[in-house]
């Protein structure tokens, strides 16, 4: 059987802190769905062909942009802006939250908005191990709610995410989720205890698996 090569995908752990606490918004994956079916999830996915295309409001912050390109092979600018594109549009596709300057021209098909990148901040990646039926080689962002101009209560369900709900970052028992996404959840609150303005540069770890072992690198 020739080997699955995991393809670039992005996810996003949009953050609401405007109670107590500091929220992240979830969903539950459709059972229909092949990859990780009936689990809740950060809104992501793939990374598209013509997400290298659209038109941006405003570039990744260049710390952000330059620990992406860390142990990335014939890296290009063009490409870790695709993958900051693909986890705004799957936001919007699956939560129907933008982020970005309105767009009235957009044609059917597009995005009815200019995705604007500069607020993310670049958390973790991961690759899918070996053996799975669908792999992904992802970079997670985080974006503050507040930063963006989201309201928080606008998040809706979709086909691809259902019951969208926002979890306390540091209490989500009862919430099933893949143990790549508790990971990262603890990725965040690590993250958060040490400096609660997410720095955009702070190193990021890699997820992977080599010779059957589980490693933790830092980029």
């Amino acid at each position: 059987m020739t080997p699955v090569r995991p393809v670039d995908a992005a996810s996003i752990l949009l953050l609401d802190r405007s109670g107590g606490t500091i929220r992240v918004l979830v969903g539950k994956r459709s059972s229909r769905h092949v990859f990780m079916p009936d689990v809740y999830v950060f809104p992501g996915g793939r990374r598209d062909a013509g997400d290298r295309l659209v038109s941006i409001a405003g570039p990744l912050n260049p710390l952000a942009l330059e620990r992406m390109a860390v142990r990335v092979p014939r890296c290009s600018g063009s490409r870790l802006r695709a993958l900051a594109v693909a986890a705004l549009r799957e936001l919007y596709e699956e939560a129907g939250l933008s982020v970005g300057v309105p767009c009235a021209e957009a044609q059917e098909g597009e995005l009815p908005f200019r995705p604007d990148l500069s607020h993310l901040r670049f958390l973790a990646r991961a690759i899918t191990p070996t053996g799975m039926v669908r792999r992904f080689d992802t970079r997670f962002f985080t974006l503050f709610a507040d930063e963006a101009g989201i309201d928080p209560s606008g998040a809706s369900a979709s086909h691809e995410l259902e019951d969208v709900r926002w979890v306390d970052i540091f209490d989500h028992e009862g919430i099933e989720m893949p143990d790549i996404t508790v990971l990262i959840l603890e990725e965040l609150q690590k993250s958060i205890q040490e400096d609660k303005s997410l720095p955009f540069g702070r190193p990021a770890p890699l997820y992977r698996n080599k010779g059957g072992h589980f490693l933790r690198d830092l980029l």
